[in-house]
């Protein structure tokens, strides 16, 4: 499909909602990766049956954090829900902008003060502590985002993130991790 190509290359279709402006008042899911989904932030410890923790490494502190200070730098933004795991981040973020009259829907190109830049600039603080400070480190290029919709979603979220570190043990690609 021509829509599939850009300059004759394939290229991956956005996944963002169309018609959406990411910078709108409104609640997100979203979830970050580090690159091949390396754990960089640390291992998962089972510390009793129905108990299990994030051993975090340094990074995963600093990925902890500066997730934590997000706010200082987008004071739009409040943070909900969120969870540092051995390869990636899943949190809530409220953009708190009731006041907002001016809806610019997503587009390519240079953007502030919305979803794209929070996260952008996110990233590129976990990214420099760990270039100053000579840590092995690589983000994925993109992230996951959703809207979040209505209140039943919200909780829904929320419950997962919250349970994220226990369902970590679940997953069979993790068990040996866990169980040796």
């Amino acid at each position: 499909m021509a829509e599939d190509q850009y300059k004759n290359r394939y290229r991956i279709s956005p996944a963002r909602r169309p018609n959406w402006d990411y910078g709108s008042h409104g609640l997100y899911f979203v979830t970050i990766c580090t690159k091949d989904r390396v754990r960089y932030f640390g291992e998962i410890q089972q510390e009793t049956q129905n108990i299990a923790s994030l051993q975090t490494t340094a990074i995963g502190e600093i990925a902890y954090t500066n997730w934590i200070k997000i706010p200082e730098y987008h004071p739009y933004v409040e943070l909900d829900e969120f969870v540092v795991m051995p390869d990636h981040i899943h949190g809530i973020l409220f953009i708190n902008k009731p006041d907002r009259i001016v809806w610019e829907t997503n587009k390519f190109g240079p953007q502030r003060n919305n979803l794209a830049s929070i996260i952008r600039g996110y990233k590129s603080s976990v990214k420099q502590y760990a270039t100053l400070n000579e840590i092995d480190f690589s983000w994925q290029s993109r992230y996951h985002d959703r809207v979040i919709r209505n209140e039943q979603e919200y909780l829904n979220i929320k419950e997962y993130i919250y349970n994220n570190v226990e369902l970590w043990s679940l997953n069979k690609d993790n068990f040996e991790t866990l169980y040796p």
